[in-house]
């Protein structure tokens, strides 16, 4: 047990205060992963073949749809163009906003990032406006993601851990992810402005080559098997421990994940001896929150580092949000209902 929470602190910690560790998430996990499987006795050749399994469909999805991204990238940027200026600019923010937050479950969590990057690269817009529309689209991505095994390592890690089918989470969560998706295109469409006037694309947006979209299928490969590893070597401690607090508390306690990436924490936390509600409360914990900061979720660090977003810029607005929104889930998970 001492063993295992070392290793929880470090992997809770170190990716936020290391940038060694940051800049190296998927092979720290990894490593971390196989630590806390071999202290528990959980490793066996069961395990291993998980951890081999797990990954592959979420792999094939970012690099299918990276691939795809490549090769229709100019017709995109001229069909977004011509998309913003038929709806009006507006209109247009709040629909990407929804389809990007509800296709995430579909092309993943990483590729709905770099399809938004493309288009606020193309799209007249403020610095204000343009760091707005990505921390709403970033909540709304990271919230979607969350609804099938493809749409993010969270839910793939949360439906292996489950042993559950592909639509397990789109039943339990769906009926409140998918009203927060459209509510956070709303919100885009009263908060993001669009520049007075724009005579073509603004983009300058470099082609991701064919190596770069092989190497982010293989780090989302490594990523997702390191997480089994993790996941399953924390269930001593998950079993001992968390399992026996009360929903409302967990789902505050996972406010920690707008610090770090939410699917260690899932990875974490997640057990098939959890009732339902009590899943449903971590799950909704964990990804309201990972939209507030940075670290806490893959859309955010991709779409900031491409946008060039700091720290504080982005908790700025993504802070206020993210605690009305946890805020008003808390009331609608275990008050109304």
């Amino acid at each position: 047990m001492i063993g295992l929470v070392i290793i929880l602190i470090l992997v809770l910690f170190l990716p936020f205060s290391v940038k060694k560790v940051e800049h190296n998430l998927e092979i720290f996990l990894f490593v971390m992963g196989i630590a806390a499987a071999s202290l528990s006795g959980m490793m066996n050749l069961h395990l291993i073949e998980k951890a081999l399994v797990d990954p592959i469909n979420i792999t094939l999805a970012v690099l299918i749809a990276g691939l795809v991204c490549k090769w229709g990238q100019a017709q995109l940027e001229k069909s977004i163009l011509w998309l913003s200026k038929l709806l009006t600019p507006r209109v247009f923010f709040g629909l990407t906003v929804i389809i990007l937050g509800l296709a995430s479950s579909i092309i993943t969590a990483i590729i709905a990032a770099i399809v938004l990057v493309i288009i606020i690269n193309v799209l007249p817009l403020d610095r204000k406006s343009e760091i707005r529309f990505t921390v709403l689209a970033c909540f709304s991505i990271g919230l979607g993601a969350a609804l099938t095994p493809i749409g993010e390592p969270l839910a793939t890690i949360t439906i292996s851990k489950l042993n559950e089918d592909f639509f397990y989470l789109l039943k339990l969560i769906g009926p409140e992810v998918i009203p927060a998706v459209v509510l956070f295109g709303l919100l885009t469409i009263f908060l993001v402005k669009p520049r007075e006037s724009s005579d073509g694309l603004t983009s300058d947006q470099k082609v991701e080559s064919y190596k770069e979209i092989l190497i982010r299928s293989a780090k989302i490969y490594l990523f997702v098997m390191g997480l089994t590893f993790l996941g399953h070597g924390f269930e001593p401690l998950i079993n001992e421990y968390i399992l026996g607090l009360h929903p409302m508390l967990l789902y505050w306690i996972n406010m920690i994940s707008a610090i770090l990436d939410n699917a260690t924490l899932a990875a974490a936390e997640v057990s098939p001896a959890m009732d339902q509600a009590t899943i449903q409360a971590v799950l909704m914990g964990l990804i309201i929150s990972g939209g507030m900061l940075i670290p806490g979720n893959i859309p955010n660090i991709i779409a900031a580092g491409k946008l060039n977003i700091t720290s504080k810029e982005w908790a700025s607005f993504g802070v206020p949000v993210g605690l009305i929104t946890m805020a008003f889930y808390f009331v609608i998970l275990f008050i109304i209902y």
